[in-house]
């Protein structure tokens, strides 16, 4: 046998074990025409990442995923194959990799690390299994390779170090099976904690990611191989499904710019370099979570706003322009502008489009709606409230569901950003209405920087109009009363960059209130700011934020792209809980 290895970097269906299991047979097949002489597939391939609570609701499917392993050895003639899969003993259940040489499974490998902050609540369905150095360790071709599974490449903060070092030392490969989802800076994490073991043990790494994207979690892959001096020689491009086949002792020195980034711990209006990573993963994101939910078509409501036009052409892109159509629904404070800026953005995208005025809707509502408070005897009413405001949005979201259940395999799309998700701005049943939220991680002034990089970065250039990226950002749902124009949005809230910089600094560095005032904000260096000002900000960021916890709670699956989101897969806070967030008791 020869030293070529088959890196399978699949797109695994979750809970689909049939559909898995056919897709690694295929590449067992084309390895063992091509002479490798070991696959290797990611961790819990069988199953699906992620999986959810699919193994506590349907256990069986772990007799499944045995079942198949049964069937997939019988194809194994000499060939070595590592697959991630789910095993079952008694009552107890573990992420495991299946060691099958030559059509005979020899063992299973159990992962040890199970983390307790993973999104994925591994531990609540998972054993950790003691580390048992023979059962990592496998001799092929004259060489020794040891095997880890996904978490447990933290080795040297996650558990003991002496153990793993006794791996390293009897060994001349490790190979990591791993199910790492993405978001920006954790692949240049993850690659430097592998560029450093490979080159401080002077040992081969050969890591295998899966790809695809699954509800809120987007998978690269960029499965690679580091030689001794911890250098790249075998790469797989990311957001591609791949069985590649290469030599373990190729001498070659692959530079990828992406891993090789560093990045400052501060907060910087300069997002260029995350800009095309962001694009391609949300339009990779889009892909997958249409094609996995046997969507095809999308529509969204077009404002002439920011949010609405980048979402267009991020749709447009993944979907293909045919496949997207754009509603005007202008209200009767809607400017002409914008309704113009809507149609030029669709014309230039070349998507369907469609004016769809909402006047008289919001008018035959708000007529009945008066008619039905006055005969309310209940309590006091408000003095002024958002009635008028939601009516419209609602209104705009009932035409969108409308659509989406006059024309065939059709999903409205939420347009909610993440700076005005964290304040509350968005309606429910309006604007947050939707099957799918492509930018509800991205924050407003990342998304002004994203749609300049489209229009110079795409084919077709320049395809959101200047106005669009030029005008403030606004619902145009009410007037402000001291312009006697549409109330703009940093009128309502704050200014975007000001604001940005409290959500990262709650992600990153876990501020409060008090803590905050104690900081420098870059705005603060770019404008005058009282130090009364700054705190009337913060003091609303913090009490909106409390208020909108309930609508974090309810919003359409969104992709995670940010460092931290508030995305449900990953931050639940109890909407009843009352944090003092003035007072930093720590």
């Amino acid at each position: 046998m020869n030293d070529l290895i088959c890196m399978a970097q699949l797109n695994p269906l979750a809970g689909n074990i049939e559909h898995n299991k056919n897709k690694a047979i295929e590449c067992i097949k084309k390895a063992i025409k091509n002479n490798a002489s070991l696959v290797i597939f990611p961790q819990m391939y069988l199953l699906g990442y992620p999986m959810g609570d699919i193994l506590y609701r349907y256990p069986s499917v772990a007799k499944h995923a045995k079942k198949a392993l049964d069937e997939i050895k019988s194809y194994c003639e000499n060939i070595n194959v590592l697959i991630g899969y789910p095993e079952i003993e008694e009552k107890s259940y573990y992420n495991s990799i299946c060691f099958i040489q030559n059509k005979e499974i020899k063992r299973s490998i159990r992962k040890s690390v199970i983390s307790k902050k993973s999104i994925y609540h591994e531990y609540s369905y998972f054993e950790a299994e003691k580390f048992n150095l023979k059962d990592r360790i496998f001799e092929l071709n004259g060489k020794k390779y040891g095997i880890i599974i996904c978490d447990d490449i933290l080795f040297e903060k996650k558990f003991d170090t002496d153990l793993i070092l006794q791996l390293i030392s009897e060994i001349d490969i490790l190979i990591c099976c791993a199910s790492n989802h993405t978001r920006m800076q954790k692949e240049q994490f993850e690659h430097n904690v592998l560029k450093d073991i490979a080159k401080k043990y002077k040992t081969k790494i050969i890591y295998v990611n899966q790809t695809g994207g699954s509800d809120d979690l987007v998978y690269t892959g960029l499965s690679r191989i580091y030689d001794e001096g911890g250098e790249i020689s075998a790469l797989i491009e990311p957001y591609k499904e791949d069985c590649k086949i290469t030599d373990i002792n190729e001498k070659k020195h692959i530079e990828n710019s992406e891993l090789d980034k560093t990045f400052e711990n501060e907060f910087s209006l300069n997002y260029e370099p995350y800009l095309e990573y962001i694009h391609n993963t949300l339009v990779y994101a889009i892909k997958e979570y249409f094609s996995k939910t046997g969507f095809k078509r999308a529509v969204l409501g077009l404002s002439g706003g920011l949010d609405s036009s980048v979402c267009a052409v991020l749709l447009a892109d993944a979907l293909g322009k045919e496949n997207v159509l754009g509603v005007s629904m202008p209200s009767k404070i809607t400017s002409s502008n914008s309704k113009n800026d809507a149609q030029i953005l669709a014309q230039n995208l070349g998507i369907h489009f469609i004016e769809a005025p909402i006047k008289e809707t919001q008018d035959l509502i708000a007529s009945k709606f008066s008619e039905m408070f006055d005969n309310i005897n209940w309590c006091n009413r408000y003095t002024s409230s958002y009635t008028q405001d939601n009516i419209q949005a609602r209104s705009r979201a009932t035409i969108l569901w409308g659509i989406a259940n006059e024309y065939p395999e059709t999903l409205p799309i939420a347009t909610s950003d993440k700076s005005e998700s964290y304040m509350g701005y968005a309606t429910i049943n309006g604007d947050m209405s939707g099957g799918y939220a492509p930018i509800l991680d991205v924050t407003k002034t990342k998304l002004f920087a994203l749609a300049k990089w489209m229009n110079k970065n795409r084919i077709e250039k320049n395809a959101i109009p200047n106005s669009v990226i030029e005008k403030p950002p606004g619902a145009e749902l009410a007037i402000n009363p001291k312009t006697g124009k549409t109330l703009t949005a940093e009128e309502a809230l704050m200014p975007y960059e000001f604001l940005d910089e409290v959500i990262w600094r709650i992600e990153n560095k876990n501020q409060m209130l008090d803590d905050m005032t104690k900081e420098v904000f870059l705005y603060e260096k770019n404008h005058e700011l009282s130090s009364e000002q700054k705190l009337v900000w913060l003091e609303k960021f913090f009490k909106r934020m409390q208020g909108a916890l309930y609508k974090w709670h309810i919003v359409p699956p969104a992709p995670v792209i940010d460092i931290h989101s508030i995305n449900s897969i990953e931050y639940r806070q109890p909407i009843t809980s009352k944090i003092n967030y003035k007072e930093n008791l720590l």
